[in-house]
């Protein structure tokens, strides 16, 4: 089974590393990451992340 996830982070307070971290935990492996561009000037980055299970 996989599943697309979109990781973001802005700052240390507003990013979903928690969510991310608790798949990981849950037996969600890396597959494959690839980081995506943002059409706004902030300084958020965000990746798309491929889980496999």
């Amino acid at each position: 089974m996989q599943r697309a996830f979109i990781i973001y982070f802005s700052t240390e307070k507003k990013n979903n590393l928690d969510e991310l971290n608790q798949l990981l935990s849950d037996g969600w492996k890396v597959l494959n990451q690839k980081p995506m561009s943002s059409s706004n000037q902030s300084n958020a980055s965000t990746s798309l992340v491929i889980l496999e299970k």
